[in-house]
This record gives C-alpha cells, structure tokens and sequence, in this order.
C-alpha cells in the first residue's frame, strides 16, 4: 500500500474525487500557454489536451454556468467541488462556432453525461490553442488537492483527489 491509498482510507468520506471529462494527454496548469492558469490564478488542477472534441460530467453535482459562448462550463459537485472546465485558449472569441452545449444553467448532471461538444479541428484550423484548463476553483476550501492522472487519461478515469479541511 502507498501513501495516497493510506491517506485515501485515513480520510474515507473526506476524500472528493474529480474524474476525467475527457480523453487526452493530461499536464499540470504550469505548461498552460495562458499565464492565468498557468500561475493557478483561478486554482489548483489540470491541463489537457483532448484527442475528441467531448466534454462529459466529472461528477454528480449541477451546472452553474454555460457560458454564453459556449467555450467554457462552471459546475458543483454535490460534495461542493466547484470546477471550471474551459475548452482553449481565447475562444471566446469564436462566439459559440464549433461548440454545442448539451446542458444549461442549474441542469442537474451525473458523472459521464455529455455537457459539451466541440470542434477541435475546426476551432484549430481557426488559429486558436485547443488546451483544455480543468481547475477547482474553490481551492482555498480544500486542505489538499492532488493530480492523480499523468500522461494519457480515458473519461472517467481516476483525475484529482480532494481532501477536505
């Protein structure tokens, strides 16, 4: 047994789990080529790079916000987690091309509902980064938040593990 199934017994039902919205290649936020995410300005988490233009539900919990340009998603676990999950870099700029949302404000979700389709060929053609920042931006709510996943990442895979205060 190593420290992290120890620490996950020790705290049991204080540990919250995120799970992988996506296939891809997962890094830390410091690679990101955004200095936000990058210096976790926003919080603590991940950066992907999706090999499928598919974002599904990490957890339980609700949809607080779609944004309207459909780049980005703000969603609550129902353990309190709060993740922003934005599809690339300036996107916003792209008003909603080459996305689709499948969820709306205050929707009720389960881990692995589809919440959002994008175009990662169509979004690239268009000049823009199609890293994927997944950060907890309720960090300072959390007494520790570890990246699990490294390298390759399948959805719903194990991804971050939240350990509450």
């Amino acid at each position: 047994m190593n420290f992290r199934e120890l620490k996950r017994i020790v705290l049991g039902s204080k540990a919250k789990m995120v799970y992988s919205p996506m296939n891809g290649e997962v890094f830390p936020l410091a690679k990101s080529k955004d200095p936000v995410h990058r210096k976790k300005m926003l919080g603590k988490g991940v950066l992907i790079i999706p090999r499928e233009g598919n974002v599904f539900a990490p957890f339980d919990g609700k949809v607080e916000m779609v944004y309207e340009t459909q780049h980005a998603l703000g969603l609550v676990s129902d353990d309190g987690v709060e993740l922003m999950i934005h599809v690339g870099l300036d996107t916003v700029k792209l008003n909603g091309k080459h996305f689709k949302a499948h969820v709306k404000n205050g929707q009720k979700i389960n881990k692995g509902d589809l919440l959002l389709e994008f175009d990662i060929e169509k979004i690239i053609s268009e000049g823009y980064e199609i890293e994927i920042p997944i950060i907890i931006t309720n960090t300072a709510d959390y007494s520790s938040i570890e990246i699990l996943a490294k390298g390759t990442i399948s959805i719903n895979e194990e991804m971050i593990i939240i350990y509450s205060q």
